[in-house]
C-alpha cells in the first residue's frame, strides 16, 4: 500500500484493542458537543484523544470558555503550527509547535498531562503526540510556558463551558474526526496509560485505557449513533450534541483508517472538501483531487454520486501530473468514468484513447461504483450504476504495476464519495465488504474491499 504521506504514525496496525466508531465534525454545519463544568481538581488532569482532520484551515478542537479572554483551549493553526493556550487576566500557559500537523491522511493521538503542584516547571504540564513526549524535544515548540505552580486551570472550572469540535466564540471549528476520548479527573497520566508502540512497525497504536476517571472524567468512543455525546465512564457526564446527527456517527478509526479526499492533493484553488473527506464542492473550471491511500495490489471497491454529467471519476496513479489546463481530456495514467459522455476513459503515460461505451444512460445523482482488480493478469476494471455492472473487465493497460489512488475531476459538480467510513450521502449506505468493514449503497462486489487500513494489512 502506498499513502500521502507527511507522518509516519497513522494509528492502524492492530494491537487487539478494536475502536469501532469516531465522530465527524464538519465545520460548516457548526457540529460540536458542549458541557458545563462542575467544580473538581484544577490542578491535576489528563485529556487524551485521537484526531484525523480532513481540511487544513485554521481550527479548534478544544475549548474551554470562560470569559472573553479567560480560557484554554487546543487548536490547529492552519498549515502553519498547532497550540496549546490558557489566558485568565493574561497568558497563563503556552505551547507553539514548529511542526505542523498538516497529513490529512493519518489519525494522531495527542495527551495533555497536568499537574500544577510539582515543584519543576517543566513537570508540571506535558505534551505526547503519537507516543512522544514532544516538549521534551529541544525546539519542537517555538513558545514554551509552563503554568505556575499551584495554579488553578480553566479544567474543572465549573465557570466554564466545554466545547469539542468548535470554538465558542469564533467561527473557526474543526473538520475532521474525533475518537477515544478520555478524560481523566485528579491524576497525571502518561502516554503508556493510552497507547503503545508496534515492534515491528514502530507506529503508535491505541489500547484500552482501564483507570480511574475521577469525579469528573469522561469517557466518549461515539458508539451510540442515537447518544453521541454519551458518557461511557461510568460517571454520566454527558454532553449536549449540537447540530450532530446519527450520520455523523463514522468507522473511520485509529485502528481503521479509511481513504477520504486529500486536501494536500488538490488541483484547481476553487474546489471545497467537507463532509469528514467525502465531499467535493466543484465551481465553473475543472479541478479535483485524488485520494489519501493508495493501491498496488488487491481487489478495491468505492462509490461516488454527482449531481450533474461533466465529471470523470476512477482511478489515476500517483506519479502524473494532475494538473488540467483547461480541457479534463489531458488527463493521463487515469482509467475513469466519464459522466458526460457515458463511457470508460483509458489514458496510460504515454498516449491516450477512449475507450468502452458504458450500457444504459447516466443521470446525475445516480450512485456509481468504482471496482478494481490489481491481482487479475490483466489488471482490471469493472464499473457499476446503481448497483449494475456499465462496463465489466476493461482491461487498465498502461497503468498496471503502479500506485493507484481514487481520483476525481469535475466541471461545476457537486459530488459525494463513499469509500466506506463516513459519507453524506443520501442513500441508504447499510452494506459492507466480505470483511465486514465500510458503509456502502450497493454490496461491493464478491471479493473486492472498502481501501481501509484493516483490508490493506490483508490484501495489500
Amino acid at each position: 500500500m502506498a499513502f500521502l504521506t507527511e507522518a509516519a504514525n497513522r494509528g492502524s496496525i492492530s494491537t487487539g484493542y478494536d475502536i469501532d466508531n469516531s465522530l465527524k465534525f464538519e465545520s460548516d454545519n457548526t457540529e460540536s458537543l458542549t458541557k458545563s463544568q462542575t467544580s473538581s481538581n484544577r490542578k491535576t488532569w489528563t485529556l487524551s484523544f485521537w484526531f484525523k482532520r480532513t481540511n487544513t484551515d485554521f481550527q479548534y478542537l478544544y475549548h474551554y470558555n470562560v470569559s472573553s479572554g479567560n480560557e484554554f483551549y487546543v487548536m490547529l493553526n492552519g498549515e502553519t503550527d498547532w497550540r496549546v493556550e490558557e489566558y485568565n487576566s493574561g497568558r497563563k500557559l503556552a505551547f507553539h509547535s514548529t511542526v505542523p500537523l498538516r497529513d490529512t491522511g493519518a489519525w494522531y493521538h495527542l495527551v495533555l498531562a497536568c499537574d500544577t503542584t510539582q515543584s519543576t516547571s517543566t513537570d508540571r504540564f506535558k505534551i505526547y503526540l503519537n507516543g512522544v513526549q514532544v516538549n521534551a524535544i529541544s525546539g519542537y515548540f517555538s513558545t514554551a510556558q509552563y503554568p505556575t505552580q499551584n495554579y488553578d486551570t480553566h479544567i474543572n472550572n465549573s465557570s466554564a463551558t466545554i466545547s469539542i469540535g468548535k470554538s465558542i466564540t469564533a467561527s473557526t471549528n474543526f473538520k475532521g474526526y474525533l475518537s477515544e476520548v478520555n478524560f481523566i479527573d485528579g491524576l497525571m497520566k502518561d502516554e503508556e496509560d493510552f497507547g503503545k508502540f508496534d515492534s515491528a512497525s514502530g507506529i503508535w497504536q491505541p489500547i484500552e485505557y482501564t483507570g480511574s476517571y475521577g469525579n469528573e472524567g469522561y469517557f466518549l468512543n461515539f458508539a451510540d449513533a442515537s447518544d453521541l455525546g454519551d458518557d461511557e465512564s461510568g460517571n454520566g457526564k454527558d454532553f449536549t450534541e449540537n447540530n450532530i446527527a446519527a450520520a455523523d456517527q463514522a468507522t473511520d478509526t485509529p485502528t481503521n483508517n479509511f481513504c477520504t479526499w486529500s486536501p494536500n492533493w488538490v488541483y484547481a484553488t476553487n474546489r471545497t472538501i467537507s463532509e469528514g473527506g467525502t465531499k467535493l464542492t466543484g465551481a465553473s473550471a475543472w479541478g479535483g483531487c485524488k485520494g489519501s491511500i493508495g493501491v498496488t495490489n488487491g481487489k478495491w471497491y468505492w462509490e461516488n454520486k454527482a449531481s450533474g454529467n461533466d465529471t470523470i471519476v476512477g482511478w489515476q496513479t500517483a506519479n502524473e501530473d494532475y494538473t488540467v489546463s483547461g480541457n479534463a481530456h489531458n488527463l493521463k495514467s487515469t482509467i475513469a468514468f466519464y459522466e458526460g459522455g457515458n463511457y470508460i476513459w483509458i489514458k496510460d503515460s504515454t498516449s491516450g484513447r477512449n475507450d468502452t461505451a458504458c450500457s444504459g444512460t447516466y443521470a446525475g445523482s445516480q450512485v456509481v461504483g468504482f471496482a478494481l482488480d490489481l491481482d487479475s493478469s490483466p489488471q482490471t476494471a469493472t464499473f457499476y450504476r446503481n448497483g449494475s455492472a456499465i462496463a465489466s473487465n476493461v482491461n487498465i493497460d498502461g497503468l498496471a504495476d503502479k500506485t493507484i489512488f481514487p481520483f476525481i475531476a469535475q466541471y461545476n459538480q457537486n459530488t459525494e464519495s463513499n469509500f466506506g467510513g463516513c459519507t453524506s450521502i443520501s442513500n441508504a449506505h447499510t452494506n459492507t465488504d466480505e470483511n465486514g468493514y465500510g458503509s456502502f449503497v450497493y454490496t461491493p462486489p464478491s471479493g473486492y474491499y472498502a481501501i481501509c487500513t484493516k483490508n490493506l494489512a490483508e490484501f495489500g
